[in-house]
């Protein structure tokens, strides 16, 4: 049976880190950056900011999201214990590397940058969101299993007429509502390492995996209801800015975090999903990029920020030499030595394969022509 590639999620997981970069480099320019471990420059900017508190609460919800819908394409082909080997390989080992060999290299910057002393720091900083995820496919086992055998049929069954209904998928904010309720994060979008983070990111994961479950049911409403998703979102957003200076009520703030999310699956899935040479090569650059990036947006930081330019044109210099700095290190280092692709999430098998086409293809053509 030939397994669908659905490219419209490899897009949103690109799309997703790329904003994610962003976001963690608009932060430089916050006069809170230090309190959270970021280098700070002396020109702050609410400007650059702005756009940030409307990206703050669906950016790191959607990659959850996917995370669950990407164990869904796993288990197309695997079994639960051939899927937990695959995660340990692309998650657990990449997690504890960066643990020791990576986020503490960024902290050595951060260090240099204030005169601190340098001294060796291992934790998990920004690659957190790994350490979860591993967490997540650990506890789904179970259930993971028992969607495959049938065991939950009757409950999919349920889901698939629910969610046939545009307002029948926004029921699942009820779920979310009440981890807010129970953790009150403040603010919202405080994820990294809180209990509100690990919940609401179980949440999405489950709620991503189940989505895929009900075949293209869920896809066919974010498709058609795009609009009135997206239009819902904004008009949420726009109360939460106005209203509340972007830290509104809690269950308002995850209506308009699934709204967002919902409407971006519904354009991605309508015209994001169609193959191209570009995607093939972000899809596998994305993960060791995020893997990497903070290191080279503080060295970035460092040698830009002591130059003191407006704050606009310090953020999109830094922003450009992340995103080439990333490219650099992926195309030139991770990608190009073999023992370091299992330790930023490159599959070897894969890089083996299109090495030994080129052989093949070489060698043919090298026959046709002698």
């Amino acid at each position: 049976m030939k397994i669908e590639r659905r490219y419209d999620i490899d897009w949103l997981r690109v799309i997703a880190i790329a904003l994610l970069l962003i976001y963690h480099i608009a932060i430089v320019f916050q006069p809170w950056a230090m309190l959270i471990g970021f280098i700070r420059s002396d020109e702050t900017s609410t400007a650059i900011w702005q756009p940030m508190t409307m990206l703050n609460v669906w950016r790191i919800p959607i990659l959850f999201y996917v995370s669950g819908m990407g164990v869904y394409f796993a288990l197309r082909k695997r079994n639960n214990i051939e899927l937990l080997k695959e995660r340990i390989k692309r998650i657990l080992l990449p997690f504890l590397f960066g643990f020791v060999a990576i986020t503490p290299l960024h902290m050595f910057v951060f260090q240099d940058y204030y005169n601190l002393g340098l001294s060796y720091y291992p934790h998990m900083g920004h690659l957190w969101f790994l350490g979860n995820i591993f967490i997540y496919v650990l506890i789904g086992l179970p259930v993971f299993y028992g969607i495959k055998k049938g065991k939950f049929s009757t409950i999919i069954s349920f889901l698939e007429r629910l969610f046939k209904n545009p307002f029948g998928l926004l029921s699942v904010n009820v779920f979310f509502i009440a981890e807010v309720v129970l953790f009150q994060p403040k603010p919202f979008a405080l994820y990294a390492q809180t209990w509100h983070g690990f919940a609401i990111g179980l949440l999405a994961f489950f709620f991503g995996f189940l989505f895929m479950n009900t075949g293209k049911v869920f896809w066919n409403t974010v498709k058609q209801w795009k609009w009135f998703y997206l239009g819902l979102a904004i008009i949420l957003y726009t109360i939460r800015l106005v209203v509340f200076a972007t830290e509104g009520p809690l269950f308002l703030t995850v209506i308009e975090s699934n709204s967002w999310i919902f409407s971006i699956f519904g354009f991605c899935y309508q015209y994001l999903n169609k193959p191209s040479n570009i995607l093939s090569y972000l899809s596998k650059a994305a993960y060791p990029v995020y893997i990497i990036h903070m290191v080279v947006l503080y060295l970035a930081a460092k040698f830009i920020l002591p130059f003191h330019l407006p704050a606009l044109l310090a953020f999109l210099i830094i922003t450009l030499i992340t995103f080439m700095g990333c490219y650099v290190l992926y195309e030139f280092v991770i990608r190009r030595i073999t023992f370091l692709r299992p330790l930023f999430g490159v599959n070897n098998k894969i890089s083996m394969q299109k090495s030994n086409t080129k052989k093949v293809v070489v060698n043919k053509t090298s026959q046709l022509t002698s």
